[in-house]
């Protein structure tokens, strides 16, 4: 791999973290207003479908395709419905533990599941520490005073979950990135909004003008499209495992930017918490690049 492609992924890469770093605080702050999380999702999809169609509509096929009616469910409404619900229980700082921080180990597990990649040895010191800093910063949920927020944060490992599988399975089946940043995009949105107009509860009307379009245009352009885009980029050049290694940086940004802007503690648990799963996720994206065993890419969406 040339030294210009190497750069490209990690600028990629960095930009899918800022991203993701104000996702964490921007989607804390939703949750603490009027607005419930599908209030926020609906406002997500509609947005990027909205200016999406504007930018080549829907991929020849897409329609047809299991594979990506699979990733629009995992990545295009899955990580994000219960992320934004997960937030209206749970601090900003959690969501920087539970999402990205869970990225490296999910994902070396699923890339190992799905696409046949060896689970390397000389990564389980980083593997370790990252376990260890979740366990720590887990432990108040445990008495009466950390409780309440365990609803948030089952909610935002499902959220986890969906964002990994969704990451080594579009990298296994080859699809590039812009086609299928469109395809999953405006694919959600023909899922969901039917559902959120006929069934959901609405709460828009509470919200002021100005938080709508806030939530609007971070969630539906910069997180839906923008951030989607680069983490796509990023992993078909550094591969998936490598990518959500570099995540470790989104904790210790969130947490630490959730203090002034949220007001949330920075307590001795979830600052040991932070350090331990960022150093953990650094150690394994350092130590060579992972290897991937016969994996097969699908020529599907791969025209723009």
């Amino acid at each position: 791999m040339s030294v210009h492609s190497l750069r490209r992924g990690y600028l990629a890469a960095f930009g899918a973290v800022a991203i993701w770093t104000g996702f964490n605080i921007v989607s804390r702050l939703a949750g603490k207003g009027a607005l419930a999380g599908t209030d926020v999702l609906a406002l997500r999809v509609g947005t990027a479908a909205l200016a999406l169609l504007f930018a080549g509509g829907l991929p020849a096929g897409a329609l047809r395709d299991a594979r990506i009616w699979l990733l629009t469910l995992l990545g295009g409404l899955g990580v994000s419905i219960f992320a934004y619900c997960g937030f209206k229980y749970a601090p900003a700082a959690h969501g920087g533990l539970l999402l990205p921080g869970l990225q490296p180990f999910l994902a070396a597990v699923f890339a190992w599941l799905f696409a046949g990649e060896a689970l390397q040895r000389h990564k389980l010191p980083g593997y370790a520490l990252i376990a260890l800093g979740l366990a720590i910063s887990a432990m108040p949920m445990f008495g009466a005073a950390g409780g309440h927020t365990l609803p948030g944060d089952l909610l935002l490992l499902l959220s986890s979950l969906s964002w990994a599988s969704f990451g080594v399975l579009a990298r296994r089946w080859g699809f590039q990135p812009w086609p299928l940043t469109r395809a999953i995009t405006i694919m959600a949105a023909l899922l969901y909004l039917p559902i959120y107009v006929l069934f959901l509860p609405k709460h828009l009307a509470e919200a002021s003008w100005g938080a709508l379009a806030f939530q609007a245009v971070y969630q539906g352009v910069g997180a839906a499209i923008c951030a989607m885009l680069l983490y796509l980029r990023a992993s078909a050049i550094l591969g998936t495992v490598r990518v959500s290694a570099l995540f470790a940086l989104i904790p210790i940004l969130a947490g630490l930017l959730a203090v002034p802007i949220l007001g949330e503690p920075l307590t001795g648990y979830l600052a040991a918490g932070l350090v331990c799963v960022s150093l953990g996720a650094w150690l394994a994206a350092r130590e060579g690049k992972p290897t991937a065993t016969a994996a097969r890419l699908s020529p599907g969406l791969n025209r723009a």
